[in-house]
């Protein structure tokens, strides 16, 4: 067996076992309410994953290239448009696009 076949089988092993078990836990919860305290504390997942992507960006090791301008004007413009928001997608939308936009002009 060549190394194109041995590649395609273990790329399609890893993808269905990757979906198995995203939709394992989403099915065996779909006609089930959630209580709650559930609901309540899902509502601060989002904004902690944010928090941690910065956070890791900020001060992540030397061996991750630092952070430039061009980070920080991104991390500062979206930053303030979730500030005065509050809504996750406009902050995404304002950071990704401030530095896809700056960083096509430098």
């Amino acid at each position: 067996m060549n190394v194109f076949w041995l590649g395609l089988i273990a790329t399609a092993s890893v993808g269905a076992g990757t979906y198995l078990m995203r939709s394992i836990f989403i099915l065996s919860l779909a006609d089930r309410d959630l209580s709650p305290q559930v609901l309540q504390a899902l509502r601060f997942v989002a904004p902690s994953v944010l928090a941690a992507l910065v956070v890791s960006i900020l001060f992540g090791g030397a061996d991750q290239g630092g952070v430039g301008w061009v980070e920080v004007i991104a991390l500062g413009t979206g930053g303030a448009v979730g500030w005065r928001t509050r809504s996750i997608p406009w902050l995404l939308v304002a950071g990704m696009g401030t530095l896809w936009v700056i960083g096509a002009f430098v």
